[in-house]
């Protein structure tokens, strides 16, 4: 596990890549209900650019989350997830190709824990940003002996 000891303010951090696909979308639509963007003019707008089907939103900052367990290091004792600030800046379409790249900017030690807040952006295949925001996480602290 990595502990709240262990995260370096402004160490940066990148996930592998992860092409969405039609199945992500039917998983992803199956469990939230979400089929469609929400309105029919944004359905439209976002068809006519490439003619792809939409990814919903909030799935590339799912996926994000699950690409996080593919770094390298070890995975963050997340105690519970205090909030987020986010903006959805490109649509994503079936064929895209995401991955994340984030950053702590800051850590504030609790009891027996602490808190931090992470920069997050998600790129597409071209490295735009197509979604970024900040991630606040009650983070645990290494277990005393």
């Amino acid at each position: 596990m990595f502990y709240f000891e262990d995260v370096v303010v402004g160490e940066p951090v990148e996930t592998p890549a992860l092409t969405l696909t039609e199945a992500h979308m039917v998983r992803y639509a199956g469990l939230a209900g979400e089929w469609e963007p929400r309105s029919t003019d944004e359905v439209v707008s976002r068809r006519s650019e490439s003619g792809g089907r939409v990814i919903p939103d909030l799935l590339p900052l799912c996926i994000s989350s699950g690409l996080g367990w593919r770094v390298p290091k070890s995975p963050l004792a997340v105690l519970a997830f205090m909030g987020f600030e986010w903006k959805f800046s490109l649509p994503l379409r079936i064929g895209d190709t995401i991955r994340s790249r984030s950053r702590t900017v800051a850590k504030r030690s609790m009891k027996d824990g602490g808190v931090v807040v992470e920069e997050r952006e998600i790129l597409n295949q071209r490295g735009e940003v197509v979604q970024s925001g900040r991630l606040t996480l009650l983070v645990a602290k290494r277990p005393r002996k």
